[in-house]
């Protein structure tokens, strides 16, 4: 992963933070509102989610292997894999 990418970014007006707590345990994670889909589970806003796969798609294009995701309370994360 290129030095340049590890630190903050902002993608669609969205503040990804950079955490790198070990060599295999590092991504950007953002949080919006928390949101509900149609089955009443927790979801991230709309605009948030298509940051994070923007970010996804650019890190992906420089050749960095990585997952976009979410989880509860708003929090999305690219995950980055597989960078040894």
């Amino acid at each position: 992963m290129k030095e340049w990418m590890k630190q903050d970014t902002r993608i669609n007006g969205w503040d990804f933070e950079y955490v790198e707590n070990d060599v295999d345990d590092m991504f950007y994670q953002c949080r919006g509102d928390v949101m509900y889909d149609d089955e009443h589970d927790e979801m991230p806003e709309p605009s948030l989610w298509r940051a994070a796969l923007e970010l996804e798609r650019q890190l992906t294009s420089e050749g960095v292997k990585c997952d976009a995701g979410h989880s509860e309370k708003g929090w999305v994360e690219v995950t980055i894999l597989n960078q040894k």
